[in-house]
C-alpha cells in the first residue's frame, strides 16, 4: 500500500512531541507512537479509517498517510499541529516561571484533531478515576473492538472503534475492562448522537467555542471536566479549563502562587487575567516540572473487575 505524502515548509518553531503528546493516553495507547522522532496516529475520520505518520526535519515538516481516510488526515494536519494556533498575544511576563517556560519551549501550540469521538471516548474513561485505571481500559477497548490501523504501520497500531461497535460492546466487557456503568453508559449515550457530537468541529472553526462545549454538555454524563478535555484537543480550544480536575486545581495554585492547595474557584481567579488564552497558560504551567507536595496516603483505586 502506498503511502500519501506531503511537505509543508514551517514559518515557525513546531515542538511536535509536546504539541501532540495531550493526544496520547498513556505510554502503550494503542492509536499513537512516539519513535524515532515519528508521531504516529491511527484515526477514523469521516472517509473512513486511515494512518498518519509525521516528522519533523527542520524548518520542514513532512507527512505520510494510508488508509481510506488518508487524503482527510493530509488535510487535517495544519489544524493538528497548531499551525493557526497564536500564541503572539499571550504575555506571561509578569510571571517568571511561565515566561522561562514559553522561551524554553518556543514551539509549543495547541493541537486540534477535528475528531470529536476519538478524544471524548477516553475522557469519559478518565472521569473519577486515575490515570492508570482510564488508560488500561481504553487500550483493552481498542484492541478488542477496534480494527488495525492501514498501511506498513508501527506493529500494534490500531484504530478506536465507532460509533456503531462502541453501542454493541457488551457490559460484561466493560466490566472487564475495570469501567462502571455510569462511564459506559456516557459514552453509548454518546455515539448515539456521534454524528452531532463532530458538528462541533464546525462550530469551533467559526471560533463558537462555548457552544461546542455546551453542545457537548447535553449529552448525559459529561459534565463541565469532560467537554473542555475534549474541546482543548478535538477542537484546540484556547479557554478550555479542565474544572473539576483532581490536580489541575493544585498545580496551578502551586505554580502561581506557591499554595500547596487550592480549589477550582481559585484556580479560575487566578487564570482570570489569561482568559481567553487560559488553556495556554494551563499547558506552560504543565510543562513547568513543578508539583505541589502530597499530603496524606496516595489514592487507592476501587478495582470493579473484582467485584
Amino acid at each position: 500500500m502506498q503511502p500519501l505524502l506531503r511537505r509543508w515548509r514551517l514559518d515557525r518553531p513546531l515542538d511536535l512531541a509536546r504539541t501532540l503528546g495531550p493526544l496520547r493516553h498513556g505510554i502503550g495507547d494503542p492509536t499513537t507512537r512516539l519513535t524515532d522522532g515519528v508521531f504516529w496516529r491511527a484515526s477514523r475520520t469521516p472517509d473512513g479509517p486511515g494512518t498518519l505518520a509525521l516528522r519533523r526535519d527542520g524548518d520542514e515538516l513532512s507527512a505520510r498517510a494510508w488508509g481510506p481516510g488518508a487524503g482527510w488526515l493530509l488535510e487535517s494536519v495544519p489544524g493538528l499541529v497548531g499551525e493557526s494556533d497564536d500564541w503572539s498575544g499571550l504575555d506571561v511576563g509578569s510571571h517568571p516561571v511561565l515566561g522561562e517556560v514559553r522561551r524554553r519551549i518556543p514551539g509549543l501550540r495547541l493541537c486540534r484533531t477535528g475528531l470529536v469521538m476519538e478524544v471524548l471516548v477516553p475522557a469519559c474513561l478518565e472521569q473519577r478515576v486515575t490515570g492508570t485505571e482510564a488508560w488500561r481500559a481504553w487500550r483493552q477497548l481498542v484492541r478488542d473492538h477496534g480494527e488495525s490501523a492501514p498501511g506498513p504501520v508501527e506493529p500494534g497500531l490500531r484504530v478506536a472503534p465507532d460509533a456503531v461497535a462502541l453501542r454493541s460492546v457488551p457490559s460484561w466487557d466493560w466490566h472487564r475492562y475495570g469501567v462502571d456503568s455510569r462511564r459506559y453508559l456516557t459514552i453509548r449515550a454518546a455515539a448515539a448522537v456521534a454524528s452531532r457530537l463532530e458538528e462541533c468541529a464546525v462550530l469551533a472553526a467559526a471560533n463558537r467555542y462555548h457552544e461546542a462545549r455546551r453542545r457537548l454538555r447535553v449529552v448525559p454524563g459529561i459534565g463541565v471536566w469532560t467537554a473542555a478535555e475534549t474541546a482543548l484537543r478535538a477542537l484546540g480550544d484556547p479557554d478550555s479549563v479542565s474544572v473539576g480536575d483532581f490536580h489541575l486545581k493544585h498545580l496551578v495554585g502551586y505554580v502561581l502562587t506557591g499554595a500547596p492547595r487550592s480549589d477550582d474557584a481559585r484556580m479560575i481567579e487566578l487564570l482570570e487575567p489569561w482568559r481567553g488564552q487560559r488553556a495556554r497558560v494551563v499547558r506552560l504551567i504543565e510543562l513547568t516540572g513543578l508539583t505541589p507536595p502530597r499530603y496524606g496516603p496516595r489514592f487507592s483505586p476501587n478495582d470493579i473487575r473484582m467485584i
